[in-house]
């Protein structure tokens, strides 16, 4: 049998990266697979984090790069792998990747969320062409332009705030009449003279040939629909767990996130799932690191049974 690690983790995000400094610190053998190959998960496509702790500003990518670096330190390893099948043997868990199988006593899923969709018309033509889920990926393509933001959460209003540095106008379409995001940053939104509201409005299509020109609004309360000319969309409207490929290896709700508390003790014994991916009230950095040290107390308990 090929060497079988104290645990194995899929993920290098804040909750991944987090258990692995952990599961090093209490002395176990520890694998980390991240089909990047770069630590730090959703905060790489961050521009600015500003409420984790003891940095009052700092880029996602060098947080991300800093989170990677202290691994590497402590004698991580991250392989890269693209995961294609979890099978729980009991005793032993076996992954199986594009680049090879690995064998771990202990199983912590740590793969995060990926940007929810709108699911209209134009969007997955245009998805590159225009249509975008990452402002600070794709803002620097828009400089000197007109774009819209959809969504109001902070990601969202924090997007929007973003592109206003650098192109001519930007719109904030949002289907309340008031936003979700921190009430510090929607005062900074509300400050900057380049960015309108739409306030009650939906997103009925994304129009446009080989790049988007316009979207097609419907306004809730006056009931009409409008064209909007812009030359890029980015869609803010929530997340999805990515745990498809655990469907029928442990409990999950109706949403997708896998059933685990506090612990991250999952429906399967010796498999934890720790950050985003989990059912929880707060998904931030925090929350996700904190996940990550909860997932390897609960796996040095399970491993002791062994």
């Amino acid at each position: 049998m090929d060497k079988a690690y104290d645990v194995i983790i899929i993920g290098a995000g804040p909750a991944g990266m987090s258990a692995a400094v952990y599961g090093i610190r209490a002395g176990l053998s520890v694998l980390v697979l991240e089909k990047s190959g770069m630590a730090g998960g959703q905060i790489l496509n961050t521009y600015e984090v500003e409420n984790y702790l003891g940095f009052s500003s700092i880029s996602g990518l060098e947080l991300g790069t800093k989170f990677q670096e202290h691994g590497e330190h402590l004698g991580v390893t991250v392989k890269s792998g693209t995961v294609k099948k979890v099978i729980d043997q009991g005793k032993f868990k076996l992954v199986e990747t594009e680049e090879g199988n690995y064998i771990g006593k202990s199983l912590i899923l740590a793969t995060g969320a990926s940007h929810a969709k709108l699911m209209v018309k134009g969007e997955e033509e245009l998805s590159g062409m225009g249509v975008s889920y990452c402002a600070t990926c794709d803002g620097a393509f828009f400089r000197n332009r007109t774009v819209a933001v959809v969504g109001g959460s902070d990601v969202a209003v924090e997007d929007a705030i973003f592109l206003a540095r650098g192109c001519e106008k930007v719109y904030l379409i949002h289907r309340r009449d008031k936003l979700r995001a921190a009430k510090r940053l929607q005062e900074t939104l509300l400050k900057l003279s380049n960015v309108e509201i739409l306030w009650n409005t939906t997103v009925e299509q994304i129009q446009g040939e080989d790049m988007v020109e316009a979207l097609e609004l419907y306004n809730k309360e006056t009931k009409e629909k409008t064209a909007l000319k812009v030359s890029g969309v980015f869609i803010a409207v929530g997340m999805n767990p990515n745990t498809e490929l655990f469907k029928g290896l442990v409990d999950m709700d109706e949403k997708g996130y896998i059933k685990a508390g506090e612990t991250c003790e999952t429906s399967h014994p010796g498999i934890f799932a720790a950050g985003d991916l989990r059912t929880k009230e707060l998904r931030q950095i925090v929350t996700a690191v904190a996940d990550g040290a909860s997932s390897i107390a609960s796996s040095e308990k399970y491993l002791m049974t062994l």
